[in-house]
């Protein structure tokens, strides 16, 4: 089991949380960003999640789109926009997508920054990130789409790439785009279930899933799998 050792600091200062995997160094910033309770917490409910303890995992042989039917492309699938008006996947076909759960409260929100420049990086070489809101883990997505989501978004990380409608990822509600992506790649031990927030799943130009990284996968560190994705015809 992890051990954790959290040192407190005042805003603007760094946080130290420790965990036998090693040390990891948060910024504890101003009002409306994550407390450092809340990244502590976050990160220990995040390793217990590892452990099975958030969700029982389903087994999916493919995702399904709105209409009922079988999908085995992402570009099929449609999502609801964050103001509810429906999106179709098919709008970002021929381009390379990161999609991502994301949540306001959790000890990873500061990956906002990061999906952000990587966004404004390749946007214009045919790249986009798209951030699927959910409130499944710990509770750290509680607001509204139309107002708290995006304007936190907005004025804490200046964020420009699509937001969706929030959504479950997990379980009996859990949307289609989840359902299918989760069929394509698996998690850590062969697990489909998505295991905490800002897990990450990038997307060919063709709709086939590439590849699927966890929430701790710095956004940054994916830019060589973006840059293979873009070159490819």
């Amino acid at each position: 089991m992890n051990s954790f050792k959290t040192l407190r600091a005042p805003a603007g200062r760094l946080l130290f949380t420790r965990t036998l995997a090693g040390t990891t160094a948060i910024r504890v910033r101003a009002s409306g960003q994550a407390t450092a309770n809340q990244v502590l917490s976050s990160r220990v409910a995040f390793a217990s999640a590892g452990a099975g303890a958030a969700f029982t995992t389903h087994s999916h042989t493919h995702g399904t789109k709105h209409d009922g039917g079988p999908t085995t492309n992402f570009f099929e699938l449609k999502a609801k926009g964050n103001r509810h008006q429906e999106v179709s996947m098919s709008d970002f076909e021929n381009k390379v997508i990161l999609v991502v759960n994301v949540a306001s409260k959790c000890g990873f929100t500061d990956q906002y920054a990061e999906l952000e420049s990587i966004y404004k990086k390749y946007k214009d070489k045919g790249f986009t990130v798209i951030g699927f809101p959910c409130n499944q883990f710990g509770g750290q997505e509680p607001g509204t789409e139309e107002v708290e989501i995006e304007s936190f978004c907005q004025v804490n990380f200046g964020v420009t790439f699509p937001l969706m409608a929030k959504i479950d990822v997990n379980g009996k509600s859990e949307d289609p785009v989840y359902t299918f992506l989760k069929s394509q790649k698996s998690g850590l031990m062969g697990l489909t279930r998505i295991k905490w927030n800002f897990e990450k799943f990038l997307i060919r130009k063709d709709g086939t899933v590439y590849e699927r990284y966890s929430s701790a996968t710095s956004p940054t560190s994916i830019a060589k799998d973006i840059e293979k994705l873009l070159a490819e015809q």
